[in-house]
């Protein structure tokens, strides 16, 4: 299952915000959420002043040390503000039996998932050991790269959940068939991603450098070689894969708190927060590898977006 009802509405602007207001901070204005983590395996990549994983390396785009780790962990707070404190919208069973979560990051949703659904038994694969190790007893984490040919028992899953693997997938048409083989008849798989192009309705975000970040990323999926664009895309390979009752679903993500709806705001500001520690991240090993630039460009760039973020002239969001 995929979640595309009616458009959203447009964000109305909250035109009481001025130069003062506390949340268009300075540049050191940054809220970040911890979280306990165990150490992760001693084998790991370091370039660039950053952390990856070494298993498969260089298969993910994405750092996995402790900023990476409060960044994806922030993310799933907006995510679960922006479905109403709900983990998912798919209507499964009210006792599932066997559930999947891949690419689980620091398994935050999994943790949480196995917590509210005690029958479930959950396995959340990733690349990269950095979940925690007091994690509920009906939960395991498994070193796994779902890109490759599944292990699972066929027709074995009530439900399957991937969240933000952008970026990750070479061949959703191999992913998407493997998910189908591995449910069981009558089960639900539910994707969720971002897109990585802020838009903007007012036209507030042109000839901004916050403006240049969804092409250049769009560029570095496609030399990567596995696209930046599933957000946009997955419904219609949903659909090529063989899977009925897909519902499309898209939400609008304010970046920064310049909405005037309460609720909006919140998210906006926290997904400023998001953008402005995990920039540096999302761009460091594609940039360098596939584009070709210098860390020092950038670390400009990362510079001149984090100060779009905190110009209240500009009114952009993204699709979710």
């Amino acid at each position: 299952m995929a979640l595309n009802a009616s458009a959203p509405a447009p964000i109305s602007v909250d035109e009481s915000l001025n130069d003062a207001d506390s949340s268009y901070g300075g540049e050191g204005d940054a809220v970040s959420e911890t979280t306990s983590l165990y150490s992760a395996i001693t084998n790991h990549v370091y370039e660039n002043g950053r952390r990856y994983h070494s298993y498969r390396a260089g298969s993910y785009w994405g750092p996995n040390d402790e900023p990476a780790q409060d960044n994806l962990d922030l993310f799933h707070h907006i995510f679960t503000l922006t479905l109403e404190g709900k983990l998912f919208l798919a209507p499964i069973s009210p006792f599932p039996q066997r559930v999947l979560d891949i690419g689980t990051g620091t398994g935050i949703w999994a943790i949480d998932f196995a917590d509210q659904f005690p029958s479930a038994s959950v396995i959340a694969t990733d690349l990269t050991p950095i979940q925690p190790r007091d994690v509920p007893p009906n939960l395991e984490f498994q070193i796994d790269d779902f890109c490759q040919s599944w292990t699972f028992s066929k027709s074995s899953f009530d439900f399957i959940h991937a969240r933000s693997i952008y970026g990750c997938v070479a061949d959703y048409d191999v992913l998407y068939g493997e998910i189908m083989e591995h449910l069981k008849p009558g089960g639900w798989f539910e994707h969720v991603e971002i897109s990585v192009v802020p838009k903007s309705e007012d036209g507030s975000l042109a000839g901004t450098n916050l403006e240049k970040w969804g092409p250049l990323a769009i560029e570095c999926g496609e030399k990567f070689g596995k696209s930046f664009t599933v957000a946009e895309d997955s419904k219609a390979f949903m659909e090529k894969a063989g899977f009925v009752n897909v519902e499309h679903k898209t939400f609008k993500w304010p970046i920064g708190p310049w909405p005037r709806d309460r609720k909006m705001k919140e998210i906006g500001a926290y997904n400023r927060v998001g953008w402005d520690e995990g920039i540096n991240g999302w761009a460091m090993f594609l940039f360098t590898k596939y584009l070709g630039w210098q860390p020092e460009e950038i670390q400009v760039l990362c510079a001149q977006i984090r100060r779009d973020l905190r110009n209240k002239e500009i009114h952009a969001y993204q699709d979710m």
